[in-house]
């Protein structure tokens, strides 16, 4: 890992990012504490991986950090399943992250849609968080590298889920 500095580049593009980004990490914890340090996981594994983007940017920034924030997302989710939760510390140098907007209470049928999603498997949730950030299916077929025909029957799929979770009791 690089010991240099966050960029200017590299801030600006998350301070951009960053409502993308905390939606990830909503999507895969429900609890506050868990969410934030999948925040800042996502950050320090977009740091790390800054430099290698920079060199070859071939991939949109935007399919690039949804690629990174999910790899990170759904890991953390599966060490979470097999381990107790336990107090992390980060780098030094968070301070110059931004700092995440203040989360309220969210309305019940925020709270009921994100129950609902919280059981869906963590490929249905990468689904549900590219169609709430209105990716077009091409996008989401890169960002998941599957075919734009199987992201079709997949969102259909994930949709009727939905639906069915959302008129059973919790």
């Amino acid at each position: 890992m690089s010991s240099a500095p966050f960029t200017p580049e590299f801030l600006d593009l998350l301070a951009a990012h960053q409502p993308r980004l905390r939606r990830v990490a909503r999507l895969y914890c429900p609890e506050a504490d868990d969410r934030q340090d999948l925040y800042q996981d996502i950050m320090l594994q977009l740091w790390r991986a800054w430099p290698r983007y920079e060199a070859r940017p071939e991939v949109q920034v935007g399919t690039w950090l949804y690629r990174v924030a999910l790899n990170v997302a759904i890991s953390d989710l599966r060490q979470r399943t097999r381990r107790p939760a336990a107090a992390r510390l980060g780098p030094a140098g968070w301070s110059e992250l931004p700092a995440p907007p203040p989360e309220g209470p969210d309305p019940d049928d925020l709270a009921q849609l994100y129950r609902a999603i919280e059981r869906l498997s963590d490929v249905e949730k990468a689904f549900v968080l590219l169609y709430l950030e209105e990716r077009s299916y091409a996008e989401m077929a890169d960002i998941l590298g599957i075919t734009q025909n199987n992201v079709r029957v997949k969102m259909h799929r994930v949709q009727d889920k939905l639906r069915h979770l959302l008129t059973q009791p919790a």
